[in-house]
């Protein structure tokens, strides 16, 4: 498949996950747990359990803080700006750069920043600062230290499992995050008013010491023999720009996730919808709803992905998951039933989570481990631009249209536009785990 084939299938043989009998009745449909039979990959994903909740914490603190000083929700706005882009534009670089040099060591020189800061953050609440520009440098920095992070930490995961195991893989790591995002809000607003918000910026920093010493005991992972890449700059950048337009399927797994999520999420009009479509049900009860459902709904298509992680025609269920969260999205829209809205975006959750399994299994598997970093880099900036880019266009249309009108109509246009997409361009139609083992 790639130039790393070798180390890859060598560190699997090292640590061999016996096939055992086949998974008869429910446990066929119960999430794959073969990745976690390999202690390098089985470390890297307990570290992320306690840090999906504990990066929550500090992402509920840092508005709180910010709004308890300014009194305004636009400041809290501002405030998630100011992060956007270093994550952008260090994303783009560390994913040059974790194709560069050895991702456990990158791993461990951010992984420290991310803590650092932490720190940082619970020292200026302790100490009554309130600055919101103090605020803004040190969330702008905490995400230009994750935006070095990710791609290498994502493309590590290639290394560590072998290729028919990379979608259960994703399933497990992307139920983890989506737990997180359910879990730590709801554990922040417990705490707050027990321990306080600067304790909350604690719990964060020691909660990453947990992964530093995941990433310690992790085996080398240094850049493929032969690669020829010996420093991460613009140029290197744009050669992963380059390697995406040249293979479609990497194209057009970005384009689809980028369909679902610039026209199809809604979060923005949540608030108003809550206000005025569910109002009856009460404001409060309608917008935690709304908001906890997707991540719900991902969660469960997570623990229950035991069939989904082992299918072998990748294109199509990054398809056919688009296809159902544009179809989710249109229900929700045109549901005037609080109780009805919620289970449609559920299942937006689930073909949400079905999407994230199959572009990050498709990511990994169909580019060679040199450009692996940079591809990283790209998806990582895609996941966190195209919702903020939703949220503006959603807000627009919503405000022009109504905002039942803007859901419904977004979720026609992800169906359509997907649609037109796999019919147009066939790669990704034709894309399966055989294709990636054959090199296409």
């Amino acid at each position: 498949m790639d130039t790393s084939e070798s180390s890859t299938a060598s560190e699997a043989d090292a640590d061999p996950s016996p096939p055992g009998r086949p998974r008869r009745g429910w446990r066929r449909w119960a999430m794959d747990t073969r990745p976690l039979r390999r202690p390098a990959y089985r470390r890297l994903w307990s570290s992320t359990i306690v840090t999906a909740v504990g990066s929550q914490l500090t992402a509920v603190a840092v508005p709180k803080q910010v709004y308890d000083i300014t009194g305004s929700s636009a400041w809290v706005g501002y405030a998630s700006l100011a992060g956007l882009l270093p994550m952008v534009v260090f994303a783009l670089w560390g994913g040059a750069v974790a194709d560069t040099m050895d991702r456990r060591r990158l791993l461990l020189i951010t992984n420290s920043g991310i803590a650092v800061t932490s720190v940082l953050f619970w020292l200026q609440a302790a100490a009554g600062l309130d600055s919101v520009p103090v605020l803004m440098v040190l969330l702008a920095t905490q995400q230009a230290f994750f935006g070095l992070n990710a791609p290498a930490r994502n493309a590590s995961v290639a290394r560590l499992v072998p290729a028919e195991e990379l979608a259960a893989a994703g399933a497990l790591g992307s139920t983890v995050m989506q737990t997180g995002l359910v879990a730590g809000p709801l554990l922040a607003g417990a705490l707050i008013p027990v321990v306080g918000l600067p304790e909350l910026y604690l719990i964060d920093a020691l909660a990453l010491c947990v992964t530093l010493w995941a990433v310690v005991r992790l085996p080398p992972l240094p850049p493929s023999a032969g690669t020829g890449v010996r420093r991460a700059g613009v140029r290197q950048i744009a050669e992963g720009f380059r390697y995406i337009a040249g293979h479609k399927v990497l194209l057009l797994s970005l384009l689809a996730d980028i369909i679902a999520m610039v026209l199809g999420m809604p979060r923005a009009l949540f608030p108003q919808l809550a206000a005025e479509t569910y109002a009856p049900y009460g404001e409060g009860l309608a917008l935690g709803l709304l908001f906890a459902a997707i991540p719900i709904g991902a969660v469960l298509g997570g623990l229950f992905s035991g069939t989904f992680s082992r299918a072998r025609r990748h294109g199509w269920m990054v398809i056919g998951a688009v296809v159902a969260w544009g179809a989710a999205i249109t229900g929700f829209g045109l549901s005037t039933s609080l109780w009805l809205a919620v289970v449609f975006l559920v299942a937006a959750g689930v073909a949400d989570m079905v999407s994230m399994v199959f572009r990050g299994a498709i990511l990994l598997s169909a580019a060679t481990d040199e450009m692996r970093g940079r591809m990283q880099g790209v998806f990582t900036v895609v996941v966190a631009g195209g919702p903020r880019l939703a949220d503006a266009l959603h807000g627009t249309a919503g405000a022009a249209f109504g905002p039942r009108t803007a859901v419904a109509g977004g979720g026609l246009l992800v169906v359509a536009a997907m649609l037109a997409l796999a019919a147009a361009v066939p790669a990704l139609r034709r894309y399966t785990v055989d294709s990636a083992r054959a090199g296409g």
